[in-house]
């Protein structure tokens, strides 16, 4: 797990590195700028002309400290001061102002449509950014996105904001950022995830000691927490990974039964019973005869349900199941009895929404997986809405029902009540496609059922989802994907995890 950091925190972290620790502000701003440049210099690129465009404050001064570094490896580099007002009370900045001049290194007074450099590096704005960019500087940073050159930002692109990924009236279109001890959350999610290009987090000596007593309460996973599925061992049978009952599929929608449940046992679960209407029998026992099928007839009954139901170790409920009066009915009766672990998604939601006050029965661990849409009729608001404050929606549905809510987007995010928030880096657009989101259920689902908890279940298998439609992505192209490269995509990666 890699924590981000809002804006505010970032500075709380640096100030008590320096007050807490004894770092000195100025040798903090020097080994950003040495981390900086070392990684510049890692990629093979000729750089023999570079800009760096400096704004005031600390950001300012990374870029012209960044700009003797390179000088005085010989990289003929020009700095050009980009203010709205003449001067700038910052010491850390006047400092590293009066270090360059004296050095005697070259500036620029402009930013010249024709000028010709191989890198272009904005050190224009940073973490602090709360307001519109306009006016002179505005005009600066769109003609920094028409230079020729490699465009690189310094902690982050110019124009967004940390905390929200907002674009701040224009932003600096960086193909590279290279960000400081903790990526920050805006660089996480869209627009500014678009923005920030390839986002690289070098360690320059603020460290999670300088947390202190206040940890972040955002974070995303790597593929290092992969280790937290459910661990295998050789003695051991089809009961002891778990029972997912996977209540699924109306007439004519039995692929979304077949891949909530392919998905479950491709992330390892021992045994998968699918409950679905009768006409799907034969399409599931055909497409995937490894699953166990209980079937009903128009309309559930209720005892077979419940016997179902107590079958299972945990459930998944929702895919293709439609919106009729007597599925509601199973809705209320699933929330009624349900003594084990439980995921609703897709049409389950769309149902969900008539009575959302449902949620407030007391349950045991409730996940809740709704796309845009299934959260829009959820919360009785506008896609539009919900797209300007994704994290917000996420948070305050996950603490009015006490559920986890699994708000999915490009950039998933995961709310757990009284918990952590976790912003989702993994996946792809191959992976917009239909039958994706059942492949999630079926993946969440099957680590519920080996005995994950909610929140592990939820933030592991988003992770893993994502990587398996980075493998697939990276075998046949974002184009051409469909949910069974999804299913393919968990083989390729899970093959590799003990």
């Amino acid at each position: 797990m890699q924590y981000l950091v809002t804006g505010k925190e970032m500075k709380l972290l640096d100030q008590n590195t320096s007050n807490h620790f004894h770092v000195p502000p100025v040798v903090l701003m020097e080994q950003a700028a040495g981390a900086f440049v070392q990684k510049l210099l890692s990629f093979d690129r000729q750089l023999k002309r570079v800009l760096v465009v400096c704004g005031y404050g600390n950001n300012g001064g990374d870029g012209i400290a960044i700009a003797r570094l390179l000088n005085q490896k010989h990289i003929l580099t020009y700095i050009y001061l980009c203010m709205d007002k003449e001067e700038t009370e910052d010491n850390l900045y006047q400092m590293q102002k009066r270090t360059y001049r004296a050095y005697g290194y070259p500036e620029v007074a402009q930013i010249a449509a024709g000028d010709e450099y191989d890198c272009v590096i904005d050190a224009v704005f940073g973490t602090g950014l709360s307001r519109q960019i306009r006016g002179m500087q505005e005009q600066t940073i769109e003609g920094m996105n028409h230079l020729s050159g490699w465009k690189v930002a310094v902690d982050i692109a110019s124009g967004v904001s940390a905390d929200t990924g907002e674009i701040m009236g224009t932003a600096f279109e960086a193909e590279d950022t290279f960000t400081f001890s903790f990526q920050k959350i805006g660089q996480t999610i869209w627009p500014g995830r678009e923005k920030s290009g390839r986002v690289s987090v070098l360690p320059i000596g603020i460290t999670e000691e300088s947390f202190l007593e206040r940890k972040p309460s955002f974070a995303t996973l790597c593929d290092g927490d992969l280790s937290l599925l459910p661990k295998r061992t050789a003695h051991s049978n089809k009961g002891t990974y778990g029972k997912l009952l996977v209540i699924a599929g109306n007439p004519g929608m039995a692929g979304a039964a077949f891949f909530a449940a392919k998905a479950a046992y491709r992330t390892g679960c021992g045994l998968v019973k699918i409950y679905t209407a009768e006409e799907n029998r034969i399409p599931l026992q055909t497409l995937l005869p490894e699953a166990i099928l209980s079937t009903y007839d128009k309309k559930y009954e209720e005892k077979q349900l419940s016997d179902e139901l107590k079958w299972a170790d945990a459930v998944v409920m929702g895919p293709g199941i439609g919106n009729a009066a007597s599925t509601f009915s199973m809705l209320k009766f699933v929330l009624q009895s349900i003594t084990v672990p439980l995921l609703l998604d897709a049409d389950a939601l769309n149902l969900l929404a008539r009575e959302p006050e449902l949620l407030l029965r007391p349950h045991l661990d409730l996940i809740l997986t709704p796309h845009l849409g299934e959260m829009a009729r959820l919360n009785n608001e506008t896609v539009s809405l919900i797209q300007t404050r994704l994290i917000e929606t996420a948070q305050e549905f996950a603490m009015r029902y006490d559920v986890v809510c699994v708000l999915k987007d490009a950039n998933t995010i995961t709310a757990v009540p009284y918990g952590m928030t976790y912003i989702n880096t993994s996946g792809n657009h191959g992976m917009a496609t239909a039958g994706s989101g059942d492949v999630l259920s079926g993946v969440i689902g099957a680590l519920l059922a080996q005995g994950a908890s909610a929140e592990n279940a939820s933030t592991v298998g988003v992770h893993l989802h994502g990587r398996a439609g980075d493998f697939a992505c990276s075998n046949l192209g974002a184009r051409t994907m469909t949910a069974s490269d999804i299913l393919d995509g968990l083989s390729g990666i899970l093959c590799n995890v003990e």
